[in-house]
């Protein structure tokens, strides 16, 4: 009896040794579940790469307005530009990822590292996708004082005078510049690019009559379309669109360039926990059913959208590989 007393003591020390892990393991889920429940526990920034007025900061400040009542916490809009939106991107690469610091981005994200070589990041590595939110599209434009008023008009006039007509976008390497260079390709034209350091910038000069075209997202030019101080060329779009419908698309005006649609997303650093890039997928699509919010993003010329973090990343990956050939047939470089 007495032998088996020290493994009867050693067997009762291996089952509280038992239960103290697993009560320990069990509190550890617990302390983790209720740092994901406590979560946001402070102001959530959305970093917009880009300038104010571009429709990416329109997007991110109809989420920012409405986000707050579903997290309990202010959210913010923070204006990042340069260098073709990578400048801001890199800077929520290396936040935190606490869930607190977010990435809205468009297509341009797609095409940083074919421009950028020496850019420090991943667009698929160091980021967690978290949804897909909205579509727009690109519209060719001219001043209503230009006396091209169709593509071909535009082009017969590039072509009779090459490299002497200008078009602006918003810098060097932007889906703006690396659209444009694919259009003048495939109409066998040259243009003179004038890169401006925001769109709002480049939109002025071409309103002015300094600058003779430019590729610009619906939401950014459909105001001065409607005011009649933008003549609207063509589309990018596979088929027309509803808020400009007596408008061709570039493929109706025999420029077969693809699809030129521009996607919008919420990203967030790499790391983040999945609980919180659920959280926000969840209530992003809850704001995108609002009919309010629809209504205010349709009027300019943006379409709502919704994804599954998976959804958005495979999307992520297409387009990355789509324009990294686009980018490296037209040989352009951001640097």
């Amino acid at each position: 009896m007495i032998a088996r007393h020290p493994q009867g003591r050693g067997a009762s020390l291996r089952n509280w040794q038992g239960r103290a892990a697993r009560f320990a393991i069990a509190a550890c889920a617990a302390v983790a579940s209720a740092s994901v429940l406590a979560w946001p526990t402070q102001t959530i920034t959305l970093v917009v790469p880009y300038g104010p007025g571009t429709g990416v900061d329109i997007l991110a400040r109809q989420f920012a307005a409405r986000l707050p009542a579903a997290l309990g916490q202010p959210v913010v809009v923070e204006n990042v530009p340069g260098a073709a939106g990578t400048i801001g991107t890199e800077g929520v690469a290396r936040a935190k990822p606490d869930g607190h610091t977010l990435l809205v981005q468009s297509l341009s994200f797609a095409m940083g590292r074919s421009l950028y070589k020496s850019i420090r990041y991943d667009p698929i590595a160091d980021f967690a996708p978290i949804s897909l939110v909205a579509w727009s599209s690109y519209v060719l434009v001219v001043p209503a004082s230009s006396p091209s008023w169709s593509v071909a008009e535009l082009f017969a006039a590039a072509a009779a005078t090459p490299g002497g007509l200008t078009y602006a976008t918003p810098g060097v390497g932007t889906v703006h510049h690396v659209a444009t260079e694919l259009i003048l390709q495939k109409a066998n034209v040259t243009m003179l690019h004038v890169p401006y350091k925001t769109s709002g910038a480049a939109v002025a000069d071409v309103l002015a009559g300094r600058i003779d075209a430019a590729l610009l997202p619906l939401s950014v030019v459909l105001p001065h379309v409607q005011s009649g101080r933008f003549v609207a060329l063509a589309t990018g779009s596979p088929k027309r669109l509803p808020q400009l419908p007596q408008v061709p698309t570039l493929a109706e005006s025999n420029l077969d360039v693809g699809n030129l649609d521009l996607w919008y997303g919420f990203l967030a650093p790499k790391g983040t926990a999945a609980a919180r890039i659920d959280r926000l997928n969840h209530e992003i699509a809850k704001i995108a059913a609002e009919p309010g919010f629809a209504a205010a993003l349709e009027a300019q010329g943006i379409v709502p959208a919704t994804s599954t973090p998976a959804g958005f990343g495979r999307l992520l990956v297409e387009e990355h590989a789509r324009w990294t050939a686009v980018v490296e047939r037209a040989g352009i470089t951001g640097e």
